[in-house]
């Protein structure tokens, strides 16, 4: 839990998921998201540090840049474990906590 807890931090900031959105269009250098979202170097570098840190983004030195693109095994597994919690289960949290469970 505490993996999907640092992905979906990660995830919790604008600049963040408007770089994963120009992601989902294939790699990309920083150069390139940063010209695409009008932002700083540092500021870009700052925000790849924490995705590639969190796993959601993987970086592949490729020269002097680093190309970087989604790991969707990662939002895979993020979004598995959303619906798991949104949806009902045999063994959700209050029945094994309190056993006051609707299903």
């Amino acid at each position: 839990m505490d993996r999907r807890v640092e992905v979906l931090k990660a995830l919790a900031d604008k600049n963040r998921l408007l770089i994963l959105d120009m992601l989902s269009c294939g790699d990309m250098c920083a150069c390139d998201i940063m010209e695409g979202l009008e932002l700083t170097q540092p500021t870009i570098s700052h925000h790849m540090k924490i995705l590639v840190k969190s796993g959601v983004v993987e970086g592949k030195k490729a020269g002097k840049w680093v190309n970087y693109s989604i790991n969707h095994d990662v939002v895979e597994d993020l979004s598995e474990y959303i619906n798991y919690l949104t949806n009902q289960k045999e063994d959700c949290i209050c029945y094994r906590k309190t056993k006051i469970c609707k299903l």
